[in-house]
């Protein structure tokens, strides 16, 4: 019997001989080598294998920090995208989660506080992108959500009793007192949080269509408010409020069917946007500009991070499945772990997309 130790020391195991000897990998017994020493250089490539294969991903090693304002309505397009960028390899911590505020996010981002922030409204926010320095300290990328509207609506019973269909029809007082819940005589509008890129508007238009006088607008914290409007409506009382899509809102107070948008007699914008024109393309005009909601990244995080870039300027979602999951979280889905789940359902049913998206952002890594 002959000893041929190979370079890795360890014991063999032989079924014939009864013994653990000491021999290294290449230990022979006869013609027959020890079947842990055949099998060790399979698992020494395999590793090296999964090792390279992981080093490979544009993301490995690399930390990301979300941030977003606190509105459980907004977290699904946002587990969206931090599903992609896993899939490239970066490591996601939670994200900051703020109170229902927007110019701080921003803020963030532009100081590197947080790398991205997934609902920047354009142009909504455009107020608070140019106040953190612009294209100097960030980029906003691609058309995470197109179409998104605002504006005011009222119930549909009121609005074709009284033949309301611009909201400079609340001049008139005894329009005006129809939507009045605090007996002051004034229509009270379930309006925006101060915090948020439309209080701005609101406030704006209250000045500029000369409405101060017959609207009171409430600014408490807006989903317990529009709570207690959804509740007036179903008692058959009329009601007056302020929203948005993508948003659940909509599809419980249907547009058309229930509630009736108002219009605005014209165009007007706060500071920076006075010449835009908020006319739709059939000629209604709600006062606010159709949006689309980009991704706001850090400038330095984005300029060594072409992966990331690239997730960034792909990804969509329709405003319709926004929308669906946000009455979802309304019917009760709205533990962490059911908007995770809705989120991994979305990317199952719409693999193909996705999956394109994270090869995309995989070449312009190379």
């Amino acid at each position: 019997m002959t000893n041929q130790p190979g370079p890795i020391g360890f014991y063999c195991w032989y079924k014939n001989d009864k013994r653990l000897d000491r021999s290294g990998c290449m230990y022979t017994y006869g013609k027959r080598r020890c079947q842990l020493c055949m099998v060790l250089p399979l698992l020494l490539v395999l590793m090296v294998v999964s090792v390279s294969g992981a080093e490979a991903l544009p993301g490995s090693g690399i930390n990301v920090q979300p941030v977003d304002q606190g509105i459980i309505e907004e977290v699904f397009q946002l587990e969206i995208v931090i599903s992609g960028l896993k899939r490239l390899g970066y490591q996601v911590k939670p994200s900051i989660s703020l109170t229902q505020e927007v110019g701080t996010p921003h803020l963030m981002v532009a100081q590197g506080d947080a790398d991205f922030f997934a609902v920047h409204w354009d142009p909504l926010h455009n107020h608070f992108y140019e106040k953190v320095g612009g294209q100097e300290t960030v980029y906003r990328f691609g058309a995470l959500v197109e179409g998104c509207t605002q504006g005011y609506l009222i119930d549909k019973k009121t609005a074709d009793k009284y033949d309301i269909r611009g909201i400079d029809r609340l001049k008139d007082p005894d329009i005006a007192v129809l939507f009045d819940t605090d007996e002051d005589g004034k229509a009270d509008l379930t309006g925006c949080h101060e915090g948020w890129g439309c209080f701005r508007v609101i406030e704006h238009h209250l000045d500029a269509y000369q409405l101060r006088d017959s609207i009171n607008h409430n600014q408490r914290n807006y989903f317990q408010m529009i709570d207690e409007t959804i509740n007036r409506y179903k008692t058959g009382q009329p009601v007056f409020y302020y929203t948005w899509t993508p948003l659940w809102v909509s599809g419980v107070m249907v547009p058309g069917k229930d509630v009736e948008w108002l219009s605005v007699p014209f165009s007007a914008l706060p500071e920076g946007r006075e010449d835009s024109d908020t006319t739709l393309s059939d000629g209604r005009n709600l006062g606010f500009e159709i949006n689309t909601i980009r991704i706001l990244a850090n400038k330095q995080f984005i300029d060594v991070n072409p992966a990331a870039r690239r997730l960034f300027e792909l990804i969509t979602i329709p405003l319709n499945d926004i929308s669906a999951q946000n009455l979802r979280i309304r019917n009760g889905e709205r533990h962490t772990r059911d908007i995770r789940r809705h989120a991994q359902e979305w990317i199952e049913a719409n693999k193909t997309r996705f999956d394109g998206w994270i090869s995309e952002a995989l070449k312009a890594a190379k």
